[in-house]
Formats: C-alpha cells, structure tokens, sequence
C-alpha cells in the first residue's frame, strides 16, 4: 500500500502562487509515475501534471497550465510537489495527488491505484 497526503493549498488572489506537496510513504514507489489531478464542483476530475518517478524524469501538462505550473520530484524524500504560478479563478478545484505503478505518466485517473484526500485551492478575482 502507498499513502499518499497533500499540503499546501489554500486561498489566493488571482495571478498569486501555491505551491502543493504530497508525501508519499508505505511501499517504495520508486518505480510510480506520480500525478496530480483536479476536480471543481460539478465537475469531472482532471488530470493537472504528471511526472515519472525513477530513471530520467519526464513530466506531463494539461494545455491548461502549460506554462504556469511546475511539477517536480525529490526522491530522496519521497514527495512530488505543484508549483502554481500566475493562478487564475477557473484553476479553483480541490487537487489530489496519485500514484499509479505505470513507469510512464497516465493522464486517466481510473490508470492511478493511490490516491491521496486532496486539498482545496481557491482562486479569487
């Protein structure tokens, strides 16, 4: 089994920053490719970034943050974290973190096996 806990969000001004972490512990997950996910009220959940875990990284965006998030990885400590910049009010969503034992980033939620209990981002204009 794999834990997977979030830290970070909270509520911000349109064009500020969060920075989102999730601390994974249990089973190695060495070999997870790593996700984080979003899903607004009344809404699907949507795939945000990905990143696989071991040998040379290799990250994944929704056209959406191109170019505003960061996804990043530090394996010695076990935690994948979401730089958000320039937020806008429609990236308000709770955020969940995911593991998924594929060696590559999925961007299918039903392809991640761990989930952790998400935290709430709030953008307002």
């Amino acid at each position: 089994q794999v834990q997977l806990v979030e830290s970070g969000g909270g509520s911000v001004q349109a064009g500020g920053s969060l920075r989102l972490s999730c601390a994974a512990s249990g089973r190695t997950v060495s070999t997870y490719a790593m996700g984080w996910f979003r899903q607004a009220p009344g809404k699907e959940r949507e795939f945000v970034a990905g990143i696989s875990w071991s040998g040379p990284s290799t990250s994944s965006y929704a056209d959406s943050v191109k170019g505003r998030f960061t996804i990043s990885r530090d394996n010695a400590k076990n935690t994948v974290s979401l730089q958000m910049n320039s937020l806008k009010p429609e990236d308000t969503a709770v955020y969940y973190c995911a593991a998924t034992g594929s060696f590559t980033v999925a961007v299918l939620p039903d392809r991640y096996q761990y989930w952790g209990q998400g935290t709430q981002v709030t953008v307002s204009s």
